[in-house]
């Protein structure tokens, strides 16, 4: 079954491809590793989710929160190279979450990306990871995740 078909299936609709907020691209295809840049929770309809873990916002939150990176992430693949199916695994992933210094669920946080993922791609959704705690993020966002992930050749 191809990815849009997937996304189809689950009822998810990708928001547009966000565009970069600085000086940087949204991902670098070296070889078979396309390297993506980290992507906040902005919303397909404006604006972005901000806030800090342990603080404003419990970890449900932050799930969700981090699932819109997911789906950020996706479109920006997507925009990077052409096509989903490329997609052969995820290999890596860092999630940033916005928090106070006592916060201690960031893999439940960033679950809400990962989630995403494996649901979408299977198994090959499934990679190496980090979830760390940041005292703040660009913008106040409530999270951020970058990642490598293993691609076919066009």
């Amino acid at each position: 079954m191809s990815i849009d078909a997937k996304l189809k299936e689950l009822g998810i609709e990708l928001p547009p491809a966000p565009k970069p907020i600085g000086t940087y691209l949204p991902g670098v295809l070296t070889g078979n590793l396309l390297f993506m840049s980290g992507i906040g929770p902005r919303r397909a309809e404006g604006g972005a989710i901000t806030g800090k873990l342990g603080g404003d916002m419990v970890t449900g939150q932050g799930y969700e929160a981090a699932r819109v990176c997911g789906l950020n992430m996706l479109a920006n693949i997507q925009a990077v190279i052409g096509s989903l199916d490329r997609v052969e695994r995820v290999v890596k992933v860092l999630g940033m979450v916005n928090c106070t210094p006592d916060f201690n669920e960031h893999p439940k946080v960033i679950n809400g990306f990962s989630d995403l993922f494996v649901e979408i791609f299977g198994e090959r959704g499934r990679g190496a990871r980090s979830a760390v705690g940041m005292v703040a993020l660009p913008g106040q966002i409530a999270v951020e995740v970058e990642m490598i992930l293993e691609v076919r050749p066009a």
